[in-house]
């Protein structure tokens, strides 16, 4: 539960409101009604007016603003990777954790006895 006087954003409009997305706004009330579809007041300064908004339509701005700053990290490894013809770099940032968790079970395959090896080696060669 936000507190009152926190600074939110907009970041949807479910009721068609005409909220403005991606403006900034203050929590200045909580609808405490179980009946009411809304959960908090808040104030918009640029437009100088109070809405009803639900919890899901406001985030707060320093949440908003670690995502976005993170999705600006993450296009611009993309670009590098990209411009230096970095494949594994491009594979990890595009698919994630699974990459890295498959190279740690390719690393510890490699780290087979020397017999064990042999006996892959043979097994492949006699599919």
């Amino acid at each position: 539960m936000l507190r009152l006087g926190e600074k939110v954003t907009i970041i949807e409009d479910t009721f068609e409101q005409n909220l403005p997305i991606g403006q900034y706004a203050y929590v200045i009330a909580y609808d405490r009604n179980p009946d009411n579809a809304f959960d908090y007041v808040v104030r918009i300064p640029s437009l100088n007016r109070n809405f009803f908004v639900p919890a899901d339509d406001i985030e707060l701005e320093s949440v908003v603003l670690k995502q976005e700053a993170e999705r600006v990290e993450r296009e611009a490894l993309i670009d590098f990777a990209l411009s230096t013809y970095n494949e594994k770099l491009f594979h990890q940032l595009m698919n994630g954790d699974v990459e890295s968790a498959e190279e740690e079970e390719e690393e510890t395959q490699e780290t087979l006895s020397q017999a064990d090896f042999i006996k892959q080696v043979n097994l492949r060669a006699w599919i």
